[in-house]
């Protein structure tokens, strides 16, 4: 993999969430997993984070929220740290969490707060 797409998916998601999480997370990739692996750093980060319409800041809001909408706990950790490196604060992060609590329901954001809380106790914020 050396397309444009592709080199700048691994570049955003090093910077997101650390080496662990780009192309050394690829590398270590099975024959079942890889085009996986791929396909998420070419298009989601690439082509998606990669766009400067809506800054990463946004963006990592915005993913949260979804998220939390969709009931996924372990997501929510891993772009919460994307997010605290893609600048968005402790604050915001909680405000994200009380406006998903009206739009995606309380059980929903009660599982969002307890991920985020995780993380963020970790990184000691």
């Amino acid at each position: 993999m050396t397309d444009d797409a592709y080199a700048k998916g691994i570049e955003i998601r090093e910077q997101m969430f650390g080496p662990e999480h780009a192309q050394a997370k690829v590398d270590r990739a099975t024959d079942f997993t890889r085009e996986f692996e791929e396909l998420v750093t070419r298009y989601c980060f690439g082509e998606i984070w990669g766009r400067e319409q809506i800054p990463r800041a946004q963006r990592s809001m915005l993913t949260i929220a979804m998220l939390v909408a969709l009931g996924r706990p372990q997501e929510i950790q891993v772009h919460v740290r994307g997010a605290i490196a893609n600048g968005v604060t402790k604050e915001q992060i909680r405000e994200v969490m009380l406006h998903a609590a009206v739009y995606c329901g309380i059980p929903a954001a009660v599982d969002g707060f307890r991920q985020a809380t995780v993380v963020l106790d970790e990184l000691g914020l």
